[in-house]
Parts: C-alpha cells; sequence; structure tokens
C-alpha cells in the first residue's frame, strides 16, 4: 500500500478525472448503443469531412521533420552526455521498439485489411485490385505511421537525456513552448489529452483484434461462450504484462524477445506451409514498387475523399492515439545512441517487422483469393465476421493446428508486450515528480492496468460496430495531433537555443 510521502507525490486530478470518465463512458455504451453510435458517427463525419486535410498536413510534416533531423547536422548530436553508451544491443533494442509499438493488431490487420479495401470503389476499379489493396496497407503501415512514433521519441528522448528534465510527461515536452504555465492548468490538460488519448488507443487496440484472438481459441479449444472467452482472454493478457511491468525493464526486454520470436515463427510457417512462397515474394516485391512510385500522390493528395475519409484518417489517427506513450518508451531506451541512429533505426526495425507482416500475412490470403479455394471477399459481404473467416484461411493449411497455435501465442505476446510498455510510462503520467530512476509503484501501475481494460470490455460486451471502434481513435487523435505539433515546435526550440549557447 501507499505511505503518506507516495500519496503525497500523486497528482490526483489526473488519476481521479481518467477513471471517472472511463466509468461514465463505458456505462453509457453499454446503456444507451444505439445513441452512442449516432453521436460517435456524427463526431466522426464532422472530423473527417471537414478537417481531413488537418490529419494529412501532420503526417507529411512529421515525416518531413524526421528526414530533416536524419541528414543535417543535428543528426549527431547523443542523446545523453559523451560518455554515455546504448544500454541494450541493436538487435534488442530493435525488438523492443517493434513490439513495445505493434499490438496484437499488426497480425489482425495483416490477414483482413486487405478484405476491408476489396471493395472500395478506389481499389475495386483497378486492373490489380487486390495488389493495390496491399499497396494502401505498405502505406497506411509506412514511413509516415512510423514518424509520428519516430520524431516524438527523439524529441521525449532530447528532454530526458540531453536536457535533463526528469518529469516524465507529456506536457513537459512543451514547457519550453509554454514555459511555467506548464505549471498550471494548461499542463494537466495536456496531460488529461494524454490519458484519454491512450484511453482511447486501447480501446480500439483490443476491440478490433481480440475477436480474432478469441475466435482462434474458440477454433482450438471448441469453447462457444465467445464473450466469456474474451473476457477470460483479456484477464491473462492484464495478468502477463501486470507481471512483467511490476518485475521491470528486465521482464519487458525478455517479452519482447519471445513476442518477437511467436510473431517471426508464425510468418516462417505460412511463408513454407501455405505452399504460396513463390506468389508471396512475388506479389510483395509489386506492392513495394507500387508504394514507391505512389507514395507522394497517396501522401499529399486527397485521390479519392471517400477512401482518404474512411480509411487514411482513420490510420493516421489510430497511430496519433499511441503517440502518447509509446514515443516516451522509445526515448527511455535509446540512451547513448545519436538523433540519427534513433531515426534510422526506428525506421528500419519498425517497417522491418511490419513489412515483412504484411507480405506474408496479407499475400497469403490474396493467394487463396485468386486462386478460388476461398472467397473471403464474398463471406465478408455476406455478413460473416473478418475473425470467422480469418480462421477459416488458417482452416485452408495443411497444418492448420500449429498455424493457429503460433497465432495465438504472437497475439498474446504482442498484446502483452505492448501494454506492459504503456502501463509503465502512464502510471508514471500519475506523479507530480517522478526521476528518472524511480518507478512508478506496483500498486499504480495495477491501477492503470485494470483502467485500460474497463473501455475495450464496454466495447466488446455491447458488440459495438467497427466504425464506432474507429470513431473513437480519430475523435481522440484531433487534440492528440494539436499537442503532438506543440512537442516539435518545442523540441525545434530547444535545438536551436542550445545551438545559440554553444556559439
Amino acid at each position: 500500500m501507499f505511505s503518506k510521502d507516495n500519496l503525497k507525490k500523486i497528482d490526483w486530478i489526473l488519476v481521479i478525472i481518467p477513471i471517472v470518465a472511463v466509468i461514465i463512458l463505458s456505462a453509457i455504451l453499454i446503456s444507451c448503443p444505439a445513441e452512442s453510435h449516432t453521436f460517435l458517427q456524427n463526431c466522426r463525419n464532422f472530423l473527417t469531412s471537414k478537417l481531413v486535410y488537418y490529419y494529412l498536413i501532420v503526417g507529411i510534416l512529421f515525416l518531413l521533420s524526421t528526414l530533416f533531423l536524419g541528414f543535417t547536422k543535428w543528426g549527431k548530436i547523443k542523446l545523453g552526455d559523451k560518455q554515455d553508451r546504448p544500454e541494450y544491443s541493436t538487435l534488442k533494442w530493435g525488438m523492443m521498439i517493434f513490439t513495445s509499438t505493434m499490438s496484437a493488431d499488426i497480425i489482425f490487420y495483416s490477414l483482413c485489411e486487405w478484405m476491408m479495401y476489396a471493395d472500395e470503389p478506389l481499389v475495386k476499379n483497378s486492373p490489380d485490385s487486390l495488389n493495390l489493396s496491399l499497396t494502401y496497407s505498405l502505406f497506411h503501415w509506412g514511413p509516415i505511421a512510423w514518424s509520428f512514433y519516430i520524431m516524438l521519441a527523439v524529441a521525449f528522448g532530447y528532454m530526458i537525456y540531453v536536457i535533463k528534465n526528469n518529469k516524465q510527461k507529456f506536457s513537459e515536452a512543451c514547457r519550453p513552448l509554454f514555459g511555467k504555465l506548464i505549471d498550471g492548468w494548461l499542463g494537466k490538460v495536456i496531460d488529461l489529452v494524454a490519458i484519454f488519448s491512450l484511453i482511447a488507443a486501447t480501446a480500439t487496440t483490443f476491440s478490433m483484434s481480440m475477436p480474432l484472438l478469441t475466435a482462434a481459441v474458440k477454433a482450438m479449444t471448441g469453447f462457444s461462450n465467445v464473450k466469456i472467452l474474451s473476457v477470460g482472454l483479456i484477464i491473462l493478457i492484464v495478468t502477463i504484462y501486470l507481471i512483467a511491468s511490476i518485475i521491470g525493464m528486465r521482464a519487458v526486454s525478455q517479452l519482447s524477445i519471445i513476442a518477437f520470436s511467436f510473431l517471426g515463427l508464425l510468418l516462417l510457417f505460412i511463408l513454407f506451409d501455405s505452399g504460396n512462397a513463390n506468389f508471396i515474394i512475388g506479389s510483395s516485391a509489386k506492392a513495394f514498387g507500387n508504394l514507391i512510385v505512389k507514395f507522394i500522390p497517396m501522401a499529399a493528395t486527397v485521390e479519392n475523399a471517400h477512401f482518404t475519409q474512411n480509411w487514411t484518417v482513420y490510420y493516421w489517427a489510430y497511430w496519433m492515439v499511441w503517440c502518447v506513450a509509446t514515443p516516451f518508451f522509445i526515448g527511455s531506451i535509446s540512451k547513448g545512441r545519436t538523433i540519427r541512429n534513433v531515426i534510422f533505426g526506428g525506421y528500419f526495425w519498425g517497417l522491418l517487422g511490419t513489412y515483412l507482416s504484411f507480405f506474408i500475412l496479407s499475400n497469403f490470403g490474396i493467394s487463396r483469393q485468386i486462386s478460388g479455394v476461398i472467397n473471403a471477399v464474398k463471406l465478408i459481404n455476406n455478413g460473416d465476421s473478418y475473425a470467422d473467416v480469418i480462421v477459416l484461411l488458417m482452416k485452408t493449411m495443411n497444418h492448420y493446428q500449429v498455424g493457429l497455435i503460433w497465432l495465438i501465442l504472437a497475439m498474446i505476446g504482442l498484446y502483452s508486450t505492448v501494454f506492459d510498455s504503456i502501463t509503465m510510462v502512464i502510471s508514471k503520467y500519475s506523479y507530480r515528480n517522478l526521476a528518472l530512476s524511480e518507478e512508478p509503484s506496483r500498486f499504480m501501475r495495477g491501477f492503470w492496468a485494470i483502467v485500460f481494460v474497463l473501455l475495450p470490455l464496454a466495447l466488446i460486451l455491447t458488440g459495438t460496430t467497427f466504425t464506432n471502434i474507429q470513431s473513437v481513435a480519430i475523435i481522440a487523435a484531433f487534440p492528440t495531433g494539436i499537442v503532438m505539433l506543440l512537442i516539435v515546435i518545442s523540441f525545434y526550440i530547444l535545438m536551436i537555443n542550445s545551438m545559440k549557447t554553444s556559439l
């Protein structure tokens, strides 16, 4: 339990307001599902139709900012003192970056995102529609998406290890711009935006991909009560990441290696057991080439308003709501590395894991669709869930039981590692002042581990629609994007002031 001294350290506003809001919101979703759907849809329609360029411009600015830092002399700046060396090997650091940012969503979307795009006019009218679907997946999970994490990771790492600001809060990254105002109501508002954004992120992640994990376990065990199974799996995942976060960073790094290994084994199994290795390699090369050719038009123009509003805006929002925690984690494990190393190393490890997942898992499904083994798109149009169709796809392999086992283990591992890292980060937000060498109490980490699952449970138990889940991320990302831009401006103010001081 807490001592009196520990109780004094807690920032109660940042603890009480989020938990009360989450309880109220969960109750509203459960008691008024129809009204909640209407409200979320109206908010989403306004943001995606009126502010589509806001989301696109934020994405372009972050990508350009990382490239500017990576290729200029500022890239040589070390996150730490001159004598500092990286705390983790390059391989372990890369695994931690990927697994702390990529939840089990990466598996879910890799297996079914191509189906989601199949009936979009922009894709459907293309001569090679399924490969274009994969190209858009690579775009939505590509450099712009990773630039959000990487740019903020550099800003947080610079704040912690160069400026030596040990206050580990989202608002502290804005101090160069706002000064002492951060100590007042403005800082509280920024940190509340961060906490609510992260709650929305966890709700989106759990609600989108948990049905796949549930369907896979159901297929292996025959247990038919989906809601009980979903709740049980969420409790299992919370238990794993809570234990790891309590043990500390050593457990976090080990869990990252385990999760990365499970994902690697899943990819290798499907690549070779599916019997479509040649198709997967050829289709992947074609989609990657298309991405290079089409990248600028995709990023800078609204080629098709309906598609951009439905998908690109959603994905940029999806990544933005995660930016309040995962970049802080990446920055904290990057001590002793240069800004250039963090930027290009982050892109390399992030895109390597992400693209391998989409190359293999998406093309596995596409190959089955083209060959006529299973018409996944028709099943979706007839009302089947993405999770059930994915399980049917897995069952087309000779040794599908093995594939389902690797899928289950990989999803549990990725869920555990990403929530392990964000529980550690968000717990630090709950203190008025917590030095970098200090860790939040076990009680505080346990508290946030429970809070994180309340909203996802409400969404899952009420059978919330796919568009509702997307809407939660899009709405939360709007204020988060503003704060992200303020952090980047603050970072450049720090850099410019440091240059003036050194002259």
